[in-house]
């Protein structure tokens, strides 16, 4: 069936306007690797998909899976033993405050939960998060979602500008003197919902601040952040679902910026395509959790789960995949950042790991973001085959997050690619 017909049942089936990228949509039919392939048999570079973290259609994983369906699959009020030893491996991955797992199907639940956590941990309602982020698409946890700073739209809810070195607070001032001022806006924020009576829960933040473009943080500020956030009686949470899983070439974003959370959420790559997340804490907030609530959910802590979940940890640490994303990416972000000079469309280019975003900004004046470029820019690597996306707080960053399995061949053929992109862009 051709692209457009399919189209045009999508908005009848789903409804008008449902999501899709690119201005001549694609029709993916298949994956396998760091490949999809479309209905034509056309093969692209998947550069964006953090779903499938260990690849396409993985062999072990499908085989994990298969076997554990043929065996057995039921709810999460029955002992097993693979769920229990999941939970322990995933907790002993993490900073040693973490010891706790449950289970759910998505970040948005697994975020949710840990907003729950924080509250019934702490006895108040407040939460703070920066003011370009997402976490989540619940009616709770959308509250979030790009929140003007300083808002007062919601009585248990405060955004802070997101920190970064680009378009500072503070143009021209050094590390030292952003992270005050951007401590300084935390501190009020925290007041603001002392004195709303709501009281301040705690701080949600991506470890890297994926959403709001991947800047560059000012150094110190999340572990002084957490510090304050402590002092002021509320926990950190620390939203992985982008971050963690050897993205940035550790197992968790929380490791590069510097900090250690209280609370931490994982969600997407960890099925590699079957609907598995988690919120991990302390085993004295976990407990904390349980006793006040009668919490489950019926596809969580599955043997399905635990087995596929178990068959990710297994090729992420079999494949050498963290070491792979630091290499590769590392490489990869190198000869990006070498290109910027000849650009003046490029104001910046940030990331760790296989996590890297470039960003696009008008070249007359070389810092206001070009939304429209970026997109421009993105249409024409999918029509060079090689899938990526515009993100950012602007929405003007082209963002890179390939398969963790992307290798050095890979990125010399997206290089290819992007340089007669950007070739084209330029006139």
């Amino acid at each position: 069936m051709c692209a457009t017909t399919l189209g045009d049942r999508r908005e009848r089936a789903l409804g008008a306007g449902t999501p899709l990228f690119y201005s001549t949509p694609l029709q993916i039919v298949r994956g396998e690797g760091v490949y999809l392939f479309d209905a034509d048999g056309r093969r692209y570079v998947d550069m964006y998909n953090n779903v499938p973290c260990v690849g396409h259609a993985n062999p072990h994983v499908v085989e994990a899976m298969r076997r554990q369906q043929a065996t057995l699959n039921v709810h999460s009020r029955y002992l097993h033993e693979g769920i229990v030893a999941f939970a322990e491996r995933l907790a002993a991955l993490h900073c040693p405050s973490i010891e706790c797992v449950l289970f759910s199907c998505s970040g948005t639940e697994a975020n949710e939960a840990a907003l729950r956590m924080a509250r019934m941990a702490t006895g108040k309602r407040g939460i703070i998060c920066t003011n370009a982020t997402y976490h989540g698409n619940s009616e709770t946890v959308s509250k979030l979602t790009r929140l003007e700073a300083d808002s007062t739209i919601y009585p248990d809810v405060r955004a802070i500008p997101f920190p970064e070195k680009l378009r500072p607070l503070l143009p021209g001032a050094s590390d030292a003197d952003l992270v005050d001022a951007y401590l300084e806006r935390l501190r009020a924020a925290i007041l603001s919902l002392e004195q709303s009576g709501a009281g301040f829960a705690g701080l949600i933040v991506c470890s890297i601040l994926a959403n709001e473009g991947l800047p560059n943080i000012p150094a110190g500020f999340m572990a002084r952040a957490a510090e304050i956030v402590r002092a002021a009686g509320g926990l950190v949470i620390a939203d992985e679902v982008q971050a963690g899983y050897c993205r940035t070439g550790k197992w968790w974003g929380y490791e590069v910026t510097g900090f250690a959370p209280d609370i931490a959420v994982t969600g997407k790559p960890m099925g590699n395509g079957l609907p598995l997340a988690a919120t991990a804490a302390s085993r004295r907030i976990m407990d904390g959790f349980r006793a006040k609530t009668r919490y489950f959910n019926t596809f969580a802590s599955s043997p399905l789960q635990a087995a596929v979940g178990m068959a990710v940890l297994d090729v992420i640490e079999r494949d050498g995949l963290r070491h792979n994303a630091a290499n590769v990416g590392g490489a990869l972000k190198t000869a990006l950042v070498e290109r910027k000079p000849r650009c003046a469309a490029i104001a910046d280019v940030r990331g760790h790991g296989l996590f890297v975003g470039v960003e696009i900004v008008e070249r007359d004046d070389g810092i206001t973001p070009d939304r429209d470029g970026a997109i421009t820019i993105v249409n024409r690597l999918k029509d060079r085959g090689f899938l990526t996306s515009n993100a950012g707080a602007h929405s003007n960053i082209v963002k890179i997050r390939p398969p963790l399995p992307f290798a050095q061949q890979h990125a010399e053929a997206f290089l290819e690619a992007f340089d007669e992109t950007m070739r084209e862009f330029n006139g």
